[in-house]
């Protein structure tokens, strides 16, 4: 039923306007995540030489895994003094992760996208990595977040051990059918995802600890 306005005493229209509370957007899931594609069909021999080929990118990895230590260096006293994750900082190293993702995905036969050589994300990327920026970050976490993490990170481990066993038996698949398994895909997808949340938490990239959840999506 729709209300009619009273009218005041003074002929003007009281109009009553109803409150609306401001919505607030929850991201869905964890900040830290990983979208993989599964294709539809992968290379057949391609498994033979990946590994070969991505020599350049390991060179590439090295220099910059020297950098993130001098950024992640530099970060802990940001941190500690205002509070926050310098943006530019934080974007550097999440390019680093999505770089060393991209090549970890291609090694375990993921993808067939040959990694770009670039921090950036690419239109061609098969698989990429989704990073919310936080905007306060508290002064404790660089002296404690790793520590507390541990638990995780031990079950993380674990599972990128099944992910790259996963790999292997993946290699055979494509080998044969030039397909991947679902289940096998998904593995070695969780095997990404759960270590790159243990290492954004344990560099206080991420402030929400990671969720002992297992990813069927």
């Amino acid at each position: 039923m729709t209300d009619t306005p009273t009218p005041t005493p003074g002929g003007e229209e009281e109009i009553v306007v109803s409150e609306v509370s401001e919505s607030v957007v929850v991201p869905g899931g964890y900040p830290v995540d990983v979208d993989a594609q599964l294709l539809p069909e992968y290379s057949r021999f391609m498994p033979l030489i990946k590994w070969l080929i991505l020599l350049p990118h390991y060179i590439v990895l090295f220099f910059l895994g020297i950098g993130a230590m001098f950024v992640a260096f530099i970060a802990f006293f940001a941190t500690l003094f205002t509070a926050k994750y310098p943006e530019g900082m934080w974007n550097y190293m999440v390019g680093v992760h999505r770089w060393a993702l991209r090549v970890m995905a291609y090694n375990f036969l993921i993808t067939d996208n040959y990694p770009p050589f670039t921090l950036q994300e690419t239109d061609e990327d098969t698989i990429q990595l989704v990073a919310e920026y936080p905007e306060r970050v508290s002064r404790w976490r660089p002296f404690f977040a790793g520590l507390i993490c541990i638990p995780y990170a031990i079950v993380a481990s674990l599972i990128y051990m099944v992910a790259s066993i996963c790999s292997f038996f993946a290699f055979f698949t494509i080998l044969f059918t030039k397909k991947i398994p679902a289940g096998l895909f998904n593995v070695i997808r969780n095997g990404f995802t759960w270590n790159l949340r243990a290492g954004f938490y344990s560099y206080w990239m991420s402030t929400e600890y990671p969720p002992f959840e297992w990813d069927e999506d």
